[in-house]
């Protein structure tokens, strides 16, 4: 589904998006204009600002709205987004990111590397420009550092199938969650709530960014690449194992550690055995409960906002991407 077809329901907030896409863009300027239009495309190539819409609606529940300040700081958390994912294919050596060539597998990894630290320095000019305190500045740089450390617990437990699901969820924490957790909590402080208010708005992004990448997960295992935007069970060739992996592999199922055991030299046909016996051992279905466990935690901690037209939304969009795998 595209960022338009998803917004259609939120028209006001997807104007907003809109706004931030285009800031976004008026902060690339490259001297290597094939890059700046790489980058670009990397802006505008169908992802759905999940995360600056959480930024946006949050922070309309505070009485200091600024909107030039919200639609930076909502551009902020998506260029810092872009950057990782950017990194991510480099690292995961990915042809594609939704759907399309990656940055990586187009112009080289050295390019790409210097691409995402860019957007990195892009991210920060803007905190520094529209910011109004310090502290907004210091809770990015410290939700940049957990994210970071989340992608470097990931590529210390590469191959590891003795990955616990604990091991699992503490490196997603950083490397997706704490995103969510970042765009929502800084939405609320900026609208000027609460410490407490901005607290529990951080507690909703962390179980939405839970549940979303273990949903992530489970689609790597139930759709086509053609579908999913990317190679599938490629996380499996690169030693990343996830929700649905670690639960069937916890059923000591020796075909499917010899597949495992391959690693890169895993074929296609070797993948599809995979997925069909993480699915008879009851891997995807464990991982669907453990999803369903953060939505609710997610919809538990929603049902405390004030009664707003931005709480119907937050909930409504909440559900639309946390079902679509479960």
């Amino acid at each position: 589904m595209s960022m338009s077809s998803f917004w259609e329901p939120y028209l006001e907030l997807q104007t907003e998006l809109e706004s931030v896409s285009q800031l976004m863009a008026k902060q690339i300027h490259l001297r290597n204009k094939e890059i700046e239009a790489a980058l670009l495309d990397s802006i505008y190539s169908g992802g759905k600002m999940v995360r600056p819409a959480y930024t946006l609606l949050f922070s309309k529940f505070g009485d200091n709205q600024q909107a030039d300040r919200t639609l930076a700081l909502a551009a902020a958390v998506e260029l810092l987004h872009t950057a990782t994912l950017i990194h991510d294919d480099i690292v995961d050596d990915s042809p594609l990111r939704r759907g399309n060539p990656s940055i990586q597998s187009k112009y080289g990894k050295d390019v790409a590397v210097y691409a995402g630290d860019y957007l990195f320095t892009v991210c920060f000019r803007l905190l520094s420009t529209y910011a109004d305190t310090q502290e907004q500045v210091e809770i990015n740089s410290r939700g940049m550092e957990r994210i970071l450390m989340g992608e470097l617990d990931q590529m210390y437990l590469r191959y590891n199938k003795r990955m616990s699901i604990r091991n699992y969820l503490t490196q997603i924490s950083g490397k997706t969650a704490q995103l969510f957790a970042l765009a929502c909590y800084s939405g609320a402080l900026n609208g000027g709530q609460t410490e407490k208010f901005s607290r529990n708005s951080f507690y909703i992004g962390s179980h939405i960014g839970m549940a979303f990448q273990i949903i992530d997960d489970i689609l790597d295992y139930s759709q086509t690449s053609d579908v999913f935007g990317k190679p599938v069970l490629e996380d499996v060739r690169q030693g990343v194992y996830t929700a649905p992996l670690i639960f069937a592999l916890k059923k000591d199922n020796n075909r499917l550690r010899e597949l495992i055991d391959k690693e890169t030299l895993m074929t296609d046909e070797d993948a599809r055995e995979v997925r069909k016996l993480v699915v008879e051992l009851g891997g995807l279905e464990q991982a669907k409960q453990l999803a369903t466990k953060y939505t609710q935690k997610a919809l538990k901690r929603i049902e405390l906002l004030p009664e707003k037209q931005e709480k119907n939304q937050i909930k409504q969009i909440t559900l639309a991407l946390l079902n679509r795998g479960v």
